[in-house]
């Protein structure tokens, strides 16, 4: 039997299933399985912790002294800007999730290489290989401000 075969079979598979895997299975279905169960949680995540950011700020006290509402505005901006890092996860995650409907999940948007899937461990959204990404960030460097 397969090692897909037996993967699929399974629920509990572990990154050290997926990292056992030989190259040839690379996002197969139970590894498409497995990581859209994770982007799932994470979004599942993301929009509790946003969820508890928003009653947060609505339950957040109104204060008279100058220095205590300064206080209390600085921490707004801090959650918000936690909110904003978190609207941008929550796209990069949903665009993942249509990756995977559409099979490009796994595989570079420049190169159309296999990402790997110890950086897709690390970072289930990742839309490029670790090459592409350093090359992209060295151009960055270069040529923007």
């Amino acid at each position: 039997m397969s090692t897909a075969t037996v993967s699929e079979n399974r629920p509990d598979l572990t990154e050290a299933d997926l990292l056992e895997m030989p190259e040839s299975e690379y996002m197969n279905s139970c590894q498409l399985a497995f990581f859209k169960s994770r982007l799932l949680a994470m979004r599942k995540d993301v929009m509790q912790s946003a969820q508890t950011l928003v009653t947060d700020l609505r339950e957040a006290e109104h204060v008279a002294d100058p220095s205590d509402r300064a206080t209390l505005e600085e921490e707004y901006l801090r959650t918000l800007r936690v909110r904003d890092r978190e609207r941008k996860l929550l796209e990069r995650i949903e665009r993942a999730l249509g990756r995977i409907e559409t099979g490009g999940y796994g595989f570079c948007e420049d190169s159309g290489e296999p990402i790997g899937l110890g950086r897709l461990l690390a970072r289930p959204t990742a839309r490029l290989s670790l090459d592409a990404q350093k090359s992209r960030e060295h151009y960055k460097s270069l040529y923007e401000d």
